[in-house]
């Protein structure tokens, strides 16, 4: 599964001025700088999983900076995306697809609930099983729902990697999940090491880290349960 570490890096290219439209926080994204440059992330690269194609997950600099013939693993939806896009090699899984000695299966989610989360959809999340590795799930944008705990039920994860912030628009509820949701996802997932993700880099993340360790302490979670900073690798059991 590529090494002991995994590393969270957003691509957006600092100093566009971006602001999300309805959004309650007029702050303009992205709200922080690059750890690294963007072209440096993908040496070594044999491929990308990408849950879904909203622009804080793929946008125009990371389309320009990864080669057209890396391999991309995607939700079926976004196929035909990529491959206007110029990349080559695009594997869109249905289910479950072995690529490279990984079995990757793909699960569901709900990005936000009501008519907001119609209009998000559709996204999905993954779970990467390796002979040697932990099982990972990566649940991508999803507030904690019925279809994260039966993912979770299914494939009993070792590591999960959750989408949190609580980001939101003006209107309706959070589109991602919220200090409330992360504690649920650690009760029902007991046995997991959790890292939490996907906050304070864009304008509709209303949860900071700072909110999220402090609520982790209070649940006694903050031991199983890793808030990384910006480009911090973390060691997997």
């Amino acid at each position: 599964m590529g090494g002991e570490c995994w590393s969270t890096l957003s691509s957006i290219q600092p100093g566009r001025g971006l602001r999300s439209a309805n959004t309650p926080n007029e702050r303009r994204n992205p709200l922080v700088e690059l750890p690294e440059p963007a072209q440096d992330p993908t040496a070594g690269l044999e491929a990308v999983l990408v849950t879904h194609l909203h622009e804080d997950h793929l946008d125009a600099t990371a389309v320009e900076v990864l080669p057209s013939t890396m391999a991309v693993l995607c939700q079926p939806p976004d196929a035909t995306a990529f491959r206007a896009r110029g990349f080559t090699d695009v594997h869109p899984i249905e289910d479950v697809l072995d690529w490279g000695g990984l079995r990757v299966t793909r699960t569901a989610g709900r990005h936000g609930t009501g008519e907001i989360g119609e209009q998000m959809a559709p996204v999905s999340g993954f779970v990467i099983v390796s002979p040697d590795d932990p099982t990972l799930y990566i649940a991508g944008d999803t507030i904690w729902c019925d279809e994260v705990g039966d993912a979770v039920d299914r494939h009993h994860p070792d590591v999960i990697v959750a989408n949190a912030g609580g980001a939101r628009f003006v209107d309706g509820d959070p589109i991602t999940m919220t200090a409330d949701d992360v504690v649920a996802l650690a009760r029902h997932a007991a046995q997991a090491r959790i890292v939490v993700v996907h906050l304070e880099a864009v304008n509709h993340c209303m949860e900071t880290r700072a909110d999220l360790r402090t609520r982790l302490r209070h649940e006694h979670l903050e031991e199983r349960v890793s808030v990384p900073g910006d480009g911090e690798v973390l060691p997997l059991p």
